[in-house]
């Protein structure tokens, strides 16, 4: 057997999400972020421009964008090419003889980037014969965030693993795709009644975000800084980087987007990626920041 064609459906909303049994926040200091199996092969089964696929893309990248921005180490799951049968073991009899050597690769939206942390994946847990619960306790994390694919089957068998080594699993539970909606839901209220804590994106970056104050220095971030930040992203001249200029004209994707939400971030800026976006000039970005702007200190 493989892995049947996944028809289109719309995320769950809010109303839609189960009541937690538990009230755990996520914090940052505690936090590691698990980007589960976002390999091209998987997310082929997809149509790329439609729900859910298309919208988990964009929300994994908000997410990660204010995971990073807060510190938070963040972890790919892969599973090999032309695996050995003794590797492969009883999942042949599932879903066959696995990934060949074409679509291995986590999609180009979400590739990792040089300090992320990469595991090989074997099992529907991203416990099972990775150094995950490893680092996790090296570094004094106790928590992980879930967001990826697919979820009523390696994100419920993780949750479920971190659960029983006394790890918190959160569910960032439209920052996932699943076979079918009710596939999608069954994870979810499974997770939120048995085994950890299921939030939507907006909830999960607020909790991230709350702690800002911590760790972010203030007083650092000025529009002539932002200004030589897009030029040298953009490799464009700095004079070419007008105010109202549309930056999207300029060679600006929602990639670079990030990297720049992410320095500033760390520079004292106090804005979520989503509204960021909504406008795509230098001064709109700077005024959007600076209403936003709510850790201690002023931008000058």
């Amino acid at each position: 057997m493989s892995i049947p064609k996944i028809p289109n459906y719309e995320l769950p909303t809010h109303t839609d999400f189960p009541e937690n049994k538990t009230d755990w926040d996520i914090d940052p200091k505690r936090a590691v972020l698990l980007v589960h199996d976002m390999q091209e092969y998987f997310v082929n089964f997809y149509q790329a421009d439609k729900s859910p696929i298309c919208d988990v893309i964009e929300n994994i990248q908000q997410l990660k964008s204010s995971a990073k921005a807060q510190g938070i180490p963040v972890v790919y799951t892969a599973q090999p090419a032309n695996q050995d049968p003794k590797d492969r073991a009883l999942l042949t009899d599932f879903w066959g003889t696995g990934l060949d050597d074409q679509f291995t690769n986590v999609i180009a939206e979400l590739a990792p980037q040089n300090d992320d942390i990469q595991y090989t994946k074997w099992r529907y847990s991203a416990f099972k014969r990775t150094p995950l619960l490893d680092y996790m306790r090296e570094n004094n994390k106790d928590q992980l965030i879930i967001c990826g694919i697919y979820g009523h089957i390696g994100i419920l068998a993780t949750a479920l693993d971190a659960f029983m080594m006394d790890v918190k699993p959160f569910l960032i539970a439209d920052a996932m795709a699943d076979f079918t909606k009710d596939d999608h839901e069954f994870a979810m209220k499974y997770i939120a009644s048995r085994c950890g804590n299921v939030k939507p994106l907006t909830l999960a970056i607020d909790e991230i975000q709350s702690h800002q104050h911590e760790k972010v220095p203030t007083n650092n971030l000025t529009l002539e800084s932002m200004q030589q930040d897009i030029a040298e992203i953009l490799l464009v001249p700095l004079e070419e980087v007008e105010l109202d200029e549309n930056l999207t004209f300029l060679g600006l994707d929602s990639i670079r987007a990030m990297a720049l939400h992410e320095k500033w971030l760390k520079q004292g800026a106090n804005v979520a990626f989503k509204e960021l976006i909504k406008t795509v000039t230098l001064k709109d970005w700077w005024q959007t920041i600076s209403e936003q702007n709510t850790v201690e200190g002023e931008l000058v």
